[in-house]
């Protein structure tokens, strides 16, 4: 395909790659790291697809130094990660690791060394086990507790680390842990869902105060959300319906509260009483936002279920479409969706802090891994996010997920999103065709 014109980015746009602790690092009882929820999570039998757990995974903690010459020999030019809480503050509050807190700051030493910004995430979903005792986010203790955390990894690494991102996907941390109790904890209560859902928003506006206090430069703060164009199923009414109030459920129900300070008037009358909003809550949730991460995979489609009248949370596969081991392949859901949160809520910035597929990617012969499936999804996203810069959306990065194969949740080792293949069995890494495709992206700063 390099005869196709290059479409390029604008000058300065960010080319990264993404992960998060608990799916790499492994070392999960190491150097005074205690259990997170989602270590309890997989020692429960069922919850994880090939009864795996991250207790190892890529054993990032370890292989650092050898991840970021990786990622320095693609050319890189930003690294998405995510801090361990439990590795940080063991029990959630209190004492402080400063184990923990030194793996991040050699780990953020090194990427500036190479030229690679560090954006770093507080919560990828790792609470410590410790906190889920005393009732997790459904306690709206934690909020705060969070905040005390955010100022500590900020003060030890604010010197140097201009990005940061409060959560990623709290929809999936309320909506997957606490309704359909997929992930940790492990829940299904409709009720938990919307609690957890409010102090998750909340411990967000609490934690934007705690990192601007404890700044040593001037910060961008954001949060990023997992947000899909939702499709009814069908022209019937009441596939129309269902369409708009899992739009409500997934997108508005984030997006309204954190940028125009009010949760979905049409939600009202659905979750309104089960949302534990006190005064002032509100104010603090929609803190100003220096961006927002957008975190994009697919499509969702949706026929109403009479069964499910309000939490309509199953998703059609449309025929004849194109599918991932996940999910429908969608390109033209990332303009949509840009254009939308564009349109709709005028962000400051935007970075797209997801968006890759998981294909069953596997060592040829001679050590190649050819993923050209992979290849052709980045190329037909990259274009539609290209198309939506062209059309005014302020779109200033994309992080490819993922820089490694990792430990994909409930989908155990089952799955492979990586640039970078690992051997488990021997965790050595090999960069896939797609890794080497992107290096040319990132190198040229358009895609062809």
């Amino acid at each position: 395909m390099s005869d196709q014109p290059l479409l390029r980015f604008p000058d300065g746009f960010v080319w990264g790659t993404a992960t998060s602790a608990y799916q790499i690092e492994g070392a999960w009882d190491e150097d005074g790291r205690k259990p997170s929820i989602w270590d309890t999570f997989c020692r429960q039998p069922g919850r994880i697809r090939d009864g795996s757990s991250g207790d190892v995974a890529a054993d990032h903690y370890h292989r650092w130094a050898e991840d970021v010459a990786l990622m320095a020999s693609l050319g890189l030019k930003a690294y998405r990660f995510s801090v361990a809480w439990p590795r940080v503050i063991p029990d959630g509050s209190g004492a402080v690791n400063p184990a923990g807190l030194d793996f991040y700051d050699r780990l953020v030493d090194a990427l500036l060394e190479r030229g690679i910004e560090p954006f770093v995430t507080l919560y990828h979903w790792d609470l410590p086990q410790t906190l889920q005792e005393r009732g997790g986010w459904l306690n709206r203790d934690t909020a705060r507790v969070f905040a005390d955390y955010a100022h500590v990894v900020a003060a030890r690494l604010g010197d140097r680390v201009r990005t940061w991102i409060t959560h990623n996907e709290p929809w999936v941390t309320a909506f997957v842990g606490y309704f359909l109790g997929e992930h940790a904890p492990g829940m299904q209560d409709p009720l938990a869902t919307f609690r957890a859902t409010h102090h998750l928003l909340l411990s967000h506006g609490y934690a934007v105060e705690a990192l601007r206090a404890a700044a040593h430069l001037p910060l961008r703060v954001g949060i990023t959300l997992n947000l899909s164009p939702v499709h009814p199923a069908s022209d019937a009414e009441a596939d129309r319906q269902a369409a708009d109030r899992f739009d409500g459920l997934l997108n508005r129900l984030f997006l309204d509260p954190l940028l125009k300070g009010s949760y979905p008037q049409d939600l009202q009358p659905l979750i309104g009483s089960l949302l534990p909003v006190e005064p002032g809550d509100l104010e603090r949730i929609a803190a100003s936002l220096d961006f927002v991460g957008v975190n994009y995979y697919t499509r969702t489609v949706i026929r109403h279920d009479p069964a499910l009248p309000v939490l309509e949370l199953g998703q059609v596969q449309p025929a004849g479409s194109e599918y991932s081991q996940m999910w429908e392949i969608y390109p033209a859901g990332m303009y949509e969706l840009l254009m939308r949160v564009w349109r709709d809520y005028r962000p400051a910035d935007i970075f797209i802090t997801e968006n890759g597929i998981p294909v069953p990617d596997g060592l040829d012969f001679d050590g190649r891994v050819r993923d050209g499936r992979r290849i052709t999804y980045l190329r037909d996203h990259l274009i539609q996010a290209h198309r939506a810069i062209q059309d005014g959306a302020p779109v200033r990065g994309y992080f490819h997920w993922s820089l490694l194969d990792n430990f994909e949740w409930a989908y155990g080792y089952t799955m492979r999103f990586g640039l970078i293949y690992v051997d488990y069995a021997t965790q050595k890494r090999t960069v896939k065709d797609s890794g080497h495709w992107y290096a040319a992206v990132v190198r040229e700063n358009g895609v062809r």
